[in-house]
């Protein structure tokens, strides 16, 4: 018999939960295993002890009375998660126990005495706070967003919702999953099924489409799924949400017609200046060709006598055709230059800038002006245009000279790499008028004239031109200088292009 109560008493002792016995009407502590005792806080003194002498901090917390009342009543009481206060080093704290009292009765069946039995719970609790409240936010995020959240049971076909998903669906009960598949517009059923079909592969589920309400009206879902399999690699649940897309495809819809239409738009623009450069080419050209030959006819008339002021108006008349033949031609090259592809090629850049000096040696004389060019390399690109780009850049140079100065352009390069590819950097330096910094950008546009024609002649294309030119190359092009003090061109293109026209 000794030996079954030191068995008792060890188990007890050894225990890892809290164990203590009281007696009698006053709750005297006969037992409190260590567990207990560390539960309590209050030292190893406690057996005789009153159960109220020893925790007097539980009396307003209606555990006393609890207790008591099982000791008076013979029927136990059980507590799940009750908060308890207990004062610990002088501190009284919040704790969480599942405890029980339990009537402990003698061979007459009568009370003498209950088992308080405890576990204490805190951390679990606060768990168990924070994953609800890690629900209840997603739950608030989740209806704040407009979506609605679902869960399919595979072999039971049961569906649960929210909402919010409900709302999307335009349903005010629960439905089975046939029949929210039935509300699915008939052409879009086989997108659905090939949507499941794939997510036994990839475990996802995606498709977009629309729902035919009550009243006929379509509107546009999106839904995200995902496939939850057993232990057996078994599909036994679906887990997704739906979303309200409607005003998002309606303001697709509405982009793409607006877009359709500024193409179209846009077709009849190029159309209407391809119209406009044919007219020019084919109907201007030859009015002005035949101004300047009349005027040239009447010039070498023996017959014809001019005075002084008539001569004056012929020039300018001269004058005149010249600036509308240049103009006609700017626009030309400069409105067809999108239209037109050019093969690639090889280019020697020494013979293009011989050519150009070859073509300008009038002005080059006129003015006196001197070219220094330093070795340039091959590169490769449309023969046509690298040779319209520098004819139109050192042209520039000579035409915006000081008066009382000769021009000077220097032409330099060096090879530079740029996105894993080499480059040619090409810079057309001179000592002309200048160029103020507001004007750097400025001078690329189409039309755009820094000094009146009565200053120096032009039609404002030839730099947007060389910019057009450079970016078909896949280049760069840029300005920089001074007023007064020269200005400075600075292009760079590719040695090698990537396809065979451009």
């Amino acid at each position: 018999m000794y030996d079954n109560l030191m068995l008792l008493k060890n188990i007890v002792d050894n225990t890892p939960l809290p164990i203590a016995v009281y007696t009698g009407n006053e709750l005297k502590i006969e037992l409190a295993n260590p567990a207990m005792i560390k539960a309590w806080g209050k030292g190893t003194e406690v057996i005789g002890k009153k159960y109220i002498e020893v925790v007097p901090e539980i009396e307003n917390q209606q555990i006393f009375d609890q207790a008591l009342r099982v000791f008076q009543t013979g029927i136990p009481f059980h507590a799940k998660n009750k908060k308890v206060e207990l004062v610990i080093d002088d501190v009284l704290k919040t704790f969480y126990f599942n405890y029980s009292f339990i009537p402990l009765f003698d061979n007459e069946k009568k009370i003498y005495g209950i088992m308080n039995t405890g576990a204490d719970v805190s951390d679990l609790y606060e768990a168990h706070k924070q994953i609800q409240s890690s629900d209840e936010r997603l739950r608030m995020a989740i209806e704040s967003s407009g979506m609605g959240t679902y869960e399919i049971d595979l072999s039971t076909k049961k569906i649960n919702t929210n909402g919010n998903f409900n709302t999307i669906w335009s349903i005010d009960k629960e439905i089975p999953n046939e029949q929210l598949i039935a509300k699915l517009h008939p052409e879009d059923q086989l997108l659905r099924e090939k949507a499941h079909q794939e997510a036994h592969i990839t475990g996802k589920i995606n498709y977009e489409a629309r729902i035919i309400n009550q009243d006929q009206t379509v509107k546009w879902i999106k839904v995200n799924g995902k496939l939850i399999n057993d232990q057996n690699g078994i599909p036994i649940t679906i887990i997704g949400i739906v979303q309200d897309i409607d005003q998002q495809r309606q303001f697709e819809q509405e982009l793409k017609k607006q877009v359709d239409e500024s193409t179209q738009e846009l077709r009849r623009s190029n159309e209407d200046l391809m119209h406009f450069a044919n007219i020019v080419s084919h109907d201007l050209k030859e009015p002005v060709r035949k101004i300047k030959t009349f005027i040239s006819l009447l010039r070498n008339n023996s017959s014809a006598y001019f005075n002084d002021i008539s001569n004056k108006y012929l020039t300018k008349v001269d004058q005149s055709a010249q600036r509308m033949q240049t103009i006609i031609e700017g626009i030309l090259a400069y409105s067809t230059l999108d239209k037109k592809t050019q093969p690639i090629e090889s280019i020697n850049l020494d013979e293009v800038i011989e050519n150009i000096k070859v073509d300008l040696e009038l002005i080059i004389k006129e003015k006196g002006a001197i070219l220094i060019k330093s070795e340039l390399p091959e590169i490769e690109g449309a023969t046509i245009l690298i040779q319209q780009l520098f004819y139109n850049l050192i042209h520039n140079a000579l035409k915006f000279s000081k008066a009382d100065q000769p021009p000077r352009v220097t032409i330099s390069s060096l090879i530079i790499n740029k996105d894993q590819r080499e480059f040619i950097q090409i810079n057309i330096k001179d000592n002309g008028i200048g160029l103020d910094s507001s004007h750097y950008e400025r001078i690329f546009n189409a039309f755009e004239r820094l000094h009146s024609k009565d200053e120096y002649e032009g039609n404002g294309l030839g730099l947007s031109l060389c910019k057009k030119i450079v970016l078909r190359h896949g280049g760069t092009i840029t300005a920089t200088g001074e007023k007064d003090n020269g200005a400075e061109f600075i292009v760079t293109l590719p040695l090698k292009q990537t396809t065979n026209t451009i």
